[in-house]
């Protein structure tokens, strides 16, 4: 059995804690967390449009002001996403296996989960009542388009009506 849980930030132990008493043991897992490549972008942009054009100065982030703000960006959410990886591998307790892709993030879950016989993911909306808006937008697009079975767990004890 192939299953992949979707680690995000605020909501991940949920979805190690259903894996780990969910799923049965012997099963491939795969820990997948995606930098999104939104606000990167959005810093590339500005600084090839706004900051950078003309400027002399060198693009790599060690030599200082003339870096592009983008780079260091992506350094940062990859290693935030390598740090979530590590303590969610550490809470799970069995093999596993950690990749982190960087993309649009509802769309590389649904990439990375095609072939999967299961995908845990938690709701990220409002966690004041089920309905929903206990989905966010990258949950939903998820939920909506994975060619797999989903588990939706509470990232918190489940709300009262």
């Amino acid at each position: 059995m192939a299953v992949v849980v979707w680690i995000t930030e605020g909501t991940w132990p949920a979805c190690v804690d259903a894996a780990r008493t969910g799923v049965p043991q012997g099963a491939e897992i795969v820990l997948l967390y995606v930098a999104g490549t939104e606000v990167p972008g959005a810093a590339h942009g500005a600084f090839a449009g706004l900051l950078g054009r003309g400027h002399p100065g060198p693009r790599h982030p060690a030599a200082g002001w003339g870096s592009d703000p983008g780079d260091r960006m992506e350094e940062l959410a990859s290693a935030t996403g390598e740090n979530l990886l590590r303590a969610a591998a550490e809470r799970l307790t069995r093999p596993c296996t950690v990749r982190v892709a960087h993309g649009r993030v509802e769309r590389e879950v649904v990439a990375a989960a095609e072939g999967a016989e299961l995908l845990v993911l938690a709701r990220d909306g409002s966690r004041a009542h089920p309905g929903p808006h206990s989905l966010g937008p990258a949950a939903r697009y998820v939920v909506d388009h994975a060619r797999c079975p989903v588990l939706l767990v509470w990232p918190d004890p489940l709300p009262d009506h």
